[in-house]
């Protein structure tokens, strides 16, 4: 069988060397380029020796090139960045997986544009444990559609720079969905001073920003007198860049279209 070519964005970053390290370990891969943002100071290095295994594949700051010698690129990176990314996988008919989160509505509308030429994997967290939540969820909503608040509480580390995270709102999604309700409209971002009476047809967000958390999620279910948690808890980064390199994978047997870590997984 072919060994899938993969690009990385961003490969100096934190979320670049763990899908440098997925690449290096998957016998289904290959790691056929790397890049990242001019000045970058790894520019020129061995893509490999950033995880401690030179590979031969030397980290460049030209996108095109690096999109152009692999059949996929893998994307974590910044929002501004990874529609860049986009358009040039889309003029070179490349797949793309990206698990960038903070896009606008209208930035979000240009990946389903592309995904109508090149086939794309978009989703809020790649991990697979994230996504069983996700499925969790959806039994958990349509069993406590009634006489329970719904709340969720996400924590990262203090670099993130969006807020809540992708996967904190995807969940929230998933219960709205599920509870007939929309998001947009019952999502309560955040409580200060006399507030009232809880709505209890609203969905509460609450975001924690410190030190080193990779990521930890639960939602809420609150009934009287009793409570209901589900929570994941990520130890490191592997798992985002395990599920990002299955899902490269999963592309390859498409021309085209949008999909998500539940189509990947066959969870549909």
């Amino acid at each position: 069988m072919t060994s899938l070519r993969i690009a990385i964005a961003g490969a100096s970053g934190r979320m670049g060397r763990m899908l440098i390290e997925a690449s290096l370990q998957d016998e289904g891969v290959t790691l056929a380029a790397a890049f990242d943002r001019p000045g970058t100071p790894f520019i020129g290095r061995d893509a490999g020796e950033l995880i401690g295994v030179p590979c031969g594949v030397a980290i460049t700051d030209d996108p095109r090139a690096a999109i152009a010698a692999a059949d996929c690129v893998i994307d974590f990176t910044r929002p501004e960045g990874t529609l860049v990314h986009l358009d040039i996988a889309r003029e070179l008919g490349k797949s793309m997986v990206i698990g960038t989160t903070g896009f606008t509505a209208g930035e979000k509308e240009a990946i389903f544009t592309a995904a109508r030429t090149i086939p794309v994997v978009f989703a809020p967290n790649m991990a697979v444990g994230v996504n069983a939540v996700f499925k969790l969820l959806e039994m958990a909503a349509r069993i406590l559609n009634e006489g329970y608040d719904v709340e969720v509480i996400e924590a990262h580390h203090r670099f993130k720079v969006d807020a809540p995270s992708g996967t904190a709102l995807r969940m929230g999604e998933v219960v709205a969905r599920e509870l007939g309700r929309n998001l947009e409209t019952c999502a309560i971002y955040g409580r200060e001073g006399v507030t009232g009476e809880r709505n209890a047809e609203t969905i509460g967000f609450s975001t924690i920003r410190g030190g080193d958390v990779v990521g930890d999620h639960t939602v809420l279910f609150a009934g009287i007198g009793e409570r209901i948690e589900i929570t994941h808890k990520s130890g490191s980064r592997m798992p985002y860049a395990l599920g990002a390199v299955r899902a490269g994978r999963f592309l390859a047997g498409h021309a085209n279209g949008l999909f998500d870590m539940q189509d990947v997984l066959g969870l549909r």
